[in-house]
């Protein structure tokens, strides 16, 4: 933010990570689902270029941005632009309508009659917890994108070190996307916090090392 034109980075490294599955899917099969984007709070952002992408190569979805209240929602006539049909939800009821976004897509699909094959949900780890834990009651396959504490952005630390269904895997190399109802979502928030205090740092550099890395993981591997 510090920022002028005209200034450089030293150093910038990227794209990391794997590109969403949406892209290598099938064209004829991309163009039959019925894609629901769920965006919370700064989630927002990242759903604005997917969403677009959708747009310029022929496909259609719908989108909840989700957010405390009013003031919180950012993006809205931008990724409009973009959607067949945008909804809007606030906690608080100031915009839209009022709930959560676990709320507005059971509404959707209880009382609206809309039907979906894909969710895509992307904002704070406990939103899309709870999206998951609904999608997977609701039979819909789900995907997040996971955004842990990342350090070297190449699987190296293991600071974003996630457990899907019974692997190990990092966000910043095997993601950032992965099936929603795999996650250990309570793991990974817990080590969220964790990094956050002196002393939860030290207690994950006694538990588990200092790069942090599951003594299976593939990084051990030569």
């Amino acid at each position: 933010a510090e920022y002028e034109a005209g200034d450089a980075f030293e150093d910038f490294t990227g794209p990391l990570g794997r590109r969403s599955e949406l892209i290598d899917m099938p064209r004829g099969e991309l163009k039959k689902k019925r894609i629901l984007y769920v965006a919370g709070g700064v989630g927002t952002a990242p759903v604005y270029p997917q969403v677009k992408w959708l747009k310029q190569n022929g496909y259609e979805a719908d989108c909840i941005i989700g957010a405390r209240n009013k003031d919180f929602v950012i993006l809205e006539d931008r990724i409009k632009e973009q959607v067949k049909d945008l909804y809007l939800c606030t906690d608080d009821g100031s915009y839209g309508f009022h709930g959560n976004v676990c709320d507005c897509i059971r509404d959707l699909i209880e009382n609206k009659g809309k039907h979906y094959d894909i969710i895509v949900a992307i904002g704070p780890m406990i939103m899309m917890k709870f999206v998951c834990i609904l999608t997977k009651e609701l039979g819909i396959k789900t995907i997040v994108s996971m955004n842990p504490v990342m350090v070297d952005g190449t699987g190296m630390c293991g600071a974003c070190r996630l457990t899907i269904g019974d692997k190990i895997k990092f966000a910043c190399v095997d993601g950032p996307e992965f099936d929603g109802h795999l996650v250990n979502f309570d793991e990974a928030m817990k080590r969220s916090q964790m990094y956050k205090s002196q002393e939860g740092r030290a207690m994950l550099r006694e538990t588990e090392g200092d790069t942090h890395h599951h003594p299976g993981c593939e990084c051990h591997e030569s």
